[in-house]
């Protein structure tokens, strides 16, 4: 393991130590009532940036963090002194570092989500898994322009929407999720950085602190100023489609010409100038067997980490559900996942929910993967394993659509609410399906009584795909093959028309 590696993880197991020993100590009566107490907005004035409206959780982690804040209300700041005491006290008894998980804290973004964990425990106090106040993350499909013809797109992305929202409302969008304590926001599309707005927007969320990623065809980013431009407007990770190592097979996938030249290059120029970077790989049965190939390109160009998305059959990709995998084919692509992850350096992550079992079963119950992030060995990773939950549709995360549209995922198209019409947190939090899937008990099939349920769930999209239900089993799962064998046989000829 190198030294960067091993710093990464002992940074992140100090950050999860943070985590379980907010858990711990915050799940009771005597705490949670101040807790509640603390999760009202209040302005204090920080000495580089000057006044700032937060939750007083928030200003309490600013100053863990090392921050100068001043002239904030008496009772926040006596609130404030009760909750740093209580963090301390948490990660001490965990065995943690507190001046690293404090260092952490120091990047605003951390700070939002651990402030957005502590609101929620004292909203809902401690859910298996975890319910939240608000997501962690907000994919936002900022608009159906593209210049490329994906056959998989889940959004049919072609030329902008007529009723898009304006530059004004997007402002009002990210006005509404800075408020709700939304951590980061992922722009989608569409292909979002083709968008004249794209960079007005990366700079008011960077402004409220709020984490900026993109996920792009590359095409843009193949012009290493303009990345460095974006960079400079405050995005801070790039993940780039890749979807074959050859770029034959990549450009008639993406349906134009020279677009793996682009992509290769976005990644080469996201290396050379140090943003954080990804790259990602919908995994179908035209590229399951290039997984080696896949990796030894992405460590060839120097990329930190390798996202193996699932294929869903929606949008354009409902036209081409023959791509999907079979749940035996798709165990076998997430067992080599983590073989390959034992045997390289690079990060390798998968979307598949069902991920956290099969590391969880190939480890003899020594791993967990308690996100897409990352996989630990250890009692503080296997417990933040539940409180993730697998599956985070509609419960720590969800989508919004270029009209305002939203939707508990972007591969999940049930819309719960406009924000046009009402706010982000009102939907969030008052949305029948939105808090329907909070509940696992909701679940139907073998996915109800799995024992790996709290860690995985199932792809809620991947059930409403095939069964309009969101709620039916995931039939991409092993587990559930009984109910892949029993699909009506439209869908089965569907799925094998290759």
């Amino acid at each position: 393991m190198t030294k960067h590696t091993q710093e990464n993880k002992e940074g992140k197991g100090d950050v999860g130590r943070l985590l379980a020993g907010i858990r711990l100590l915050f799940n009771n009566p005597i705490t949670r009532s101040y807790l509640k107490a603390s999760t009202r907005r209040v302005i204090c004035r920080y000495k580089e940036n000057g006044d700032r409206e937060a939750t007083v959780i928030y200003h309490a982690l600013s100053k863990l963090a090392g921050e100068q804040v001043y002239s904030c209300p008496v009772t926040a700041r006596f609130l404030g002194a009760l909750i740093t005491s209580t963090i301390k006290m948490g990660v001490k008894l965990l065995g943690g570092n507190i001046e690293s998980a404090s260092k952490a804290l120091e990047d605003p973004a951390v700070r939002r989500g651990i402030s957005l964990v502590i609101e929620s425990l004292a909203k809902y106090g401690v859910t298996v898994p975890q319910s939240l106040s608000a997501p962690f993350l907000i994919v936002w499909n900022f608009t159906n322009m593209c210049n490329l013809r994906c056959i998989h797109c889940y959004q049919r992305a072609d030329k902008p929407g007529p009723d898009e929202l304006s530059l004004e409302e997007k402002l009002m969008v990210v006005d509404q999720l800075d408020k709700a304590g939304v951590a980061a926001v992922a722009l989608s599309g569409g292909e979002p950085t083709i968008h004249p707005h794209f960079l007005r927007i990366v700079d008011e969320l960077n402004n409220r602190g709020i984490y900026v990623a993109v996920a792009t065809n590359g095409t843009r980013f193949a012009d290493k100023e303009y990345l460095m431009k974006a960079k400079r407007h405050g995005l801070r990770y790039v993940e780039v489609s890749v979807d074959s190592p050859r770029p034959s097979e990549h450009d008639k996938f993406r349906g134009v010409p020279g677009a793996w030249n682009k992509a290769i290059r976005a990644l080469e120029n996201a290396v050379d100038i140090g943003i954080s970077n990804g790259m990602a790989t919908t995994i179908t049965k035209l590229n399951k067997d290039q997984i080696p190939e896949i990796l030894d390109l992405a460590e060839e160009i120097g990329v930190q980490r390798v996202i193996f998305f699932n294929f869903v059959p929606t949008g354009r990709g409902e036209d081409y559900a023959w791509l999907d995998l079979t749940p035996e084919e798709r165990e076998e692509v997430l067992r080599t996942l983590y073989n390959e992850m034992k045997n390289r350096k690079i990060e390798i992550i998968s979307t598949a929910p069902q991920y956290a079992r099969v590391v969880l079963q190939l480890s003899s119950g020594r791993e967990v993967a308690p996100t897409h992030f990352y996989v630990g060995n250890n009692r503080i990773m296997k417990s933040l394993a539940e409180f993730i939950g697998g599956c985070g549709a509609g419960r720590i995360y969800a989508a919004i659509q270029p009209n305002g549209d939203v939707t508990p995922c972007v591969f999940l198209p049930i819309k719960v609410g406009n924000l046009r019409e009402t706010t982000f947190n009102e939907i969030w939090w008052n949305s029948p399906l939105l808090n329907a899937l909070r509940n696992r008990d909701n679940l139907k099939g073998y996915c109800a009584k799995c024992p790996y349920r709290n860690i995985c769930g199932g792809c809620r999209a991947r059930a409403y795909a095939y069964y309009r239900d969101p709620f039916a089993p995931d039939i991409g799962c092993i587990l559930n093959k009984d109910a892949w064998d029993k699909l009506p046989k439209k869908k089965i000829r569907l799925v094998q028309h290759h």
